[in-house]
């Protein structure tokens, strides 16, 4: 793996801020940031919005099982909602509920409540429509547009913590997927590219240290949509070069599959687990595709010199576990 101590003191510098409602830190430099938010601007001008700005209907029930249906909700922004896609069969929602369905024996009743655009702030609204369905399970994917919208990353922390906090004190399990690297996004040109991942990835480790905090666990998209994306851009990213593809989405549902199936109790933990204080967890998820961090307890404790312990290990798509 692939990470800096810087990470894990910025990770642990947002959380504190926003557990006491600060919303000043920033993981950059103002200065640096309007030129981030100006490149981002020029970026979007030039790829314009082919997919417009809603995903395909795709709410119903997925699976031909008998029994009560377990109860999903997909929150969040734009990748949620599989925006870029035009079959609801393609969307990470569809794609995750109907593949549950086949582990569990059971149908899956999936509610997406994700809006193309949303930020962490929109969350309270999403979820007091999901609390409305009695959710089981949760799946969020947010972070990009705390980025290019300039919220302070403490406060976008502690808008998802609250979310996450209200879903699991409703009894619904949740997964939430990190912010994505942005620094992949090929119209958004260089030095602000490295801007771009460098912050992204500050967010995403912040935002790992409040969802466990809070009860949930997570996966890592950063160089999910890092590593395969920038290999493979032609094939992952749709016309925009923005948003992922067909195959890009697959990738995506399928690296969260797994965490879903676990929170469930559906899906077998890998062996050996990997624990480590969370702030380190953390900065270390946050470079790496597909991790999972999740809590734990070492010799009986749920908190250690530095702070909660948790579980990190790597997902990966076709196999049951694969520890870190």
């Amino acid at each position: 793996m692939s990470w800096t101590p810087g990470t894990a003191r910025t990770a642990r510098r947002i959380a504190a801020a926003a557990a006491v409602g600060g919303g000043g830190i920033t993981a950059l430099g103002a200065a640096t940031y309007g030129l981030l938010l100006a490149e981002a601007m020029l970026a979007r001008w030039i790829v314009g919005r082919p997919h417009g700005t809603e995903g395909p209907p795709s709410d119903g029930v997925y699976g031909a099982f008998d029994g009560d249906p377990i109860r999903m909700v997909m929150l969040g922004d734009s990748i949620s909602v599989g925006l870029g896609t035009t079959d609801p069969a393609e969307t990470p929602g569809v794609l995750i509920a109907s593949s549950l369905a086949v582990v569990a024996e059971r149908p899956v009743w999936l509610t997406v409540l994700g809006r193309s655009g949303a930020a962490s702030a929109e969350l309270d609204e999403q979820v007091d429509r999901a609390l409305g369905t009695g959710p089981e399970i949760a799946v969020i994917f947010i972070g990009a547009n705390d980025v290019t919208t300039q919220t302070p990353p403490a406060q976008a922390v502690r808008h998802l913590q609250k979310a996450v906090r209200r879903l699991r004190a409703a009894g619904a399990e949740v997964v939430v997927g990190t912010c994505p690297d942005l620094g992949t996004v090929r119209p958004i040109a260089q030095p602000l590219r490295w801007v771009t991942r460098r912050w992204s990835r500050q967010l995403a480790a912040a935002q790992t240290v409040a969802v466990v905090e809070a009860g949930g666990r997570t996966v890592a998209f950063a160089d999910l949509l890092g590593h395969e994306f920038t290999a493979n851009p032609g094939e992952m990213f749709g016309p925009d070069r923005y948003h992922p593809s067909v195959q890009g989405y697959l990738q995506v549902a399928y690296a969260v599959l797994p965490s879903v199936g676990s929170a469930l109790g559906l899906w077998p933990e890998p062996r050996p687990q990997r624990s480590e204080s969370i702030y380190l967890a953390a900065a270390m998820a946050a470079e790496e595709p597909g991790t999972e961090v999740s809590a734990t307890r070492v010799a009986g404790r749920a908190t250690g010199p530095h702070g909660r312990w948790v579980t990190m290990f790597r997902r990966r798509p076709g196999a049951p576990s694969d520890a870190a």
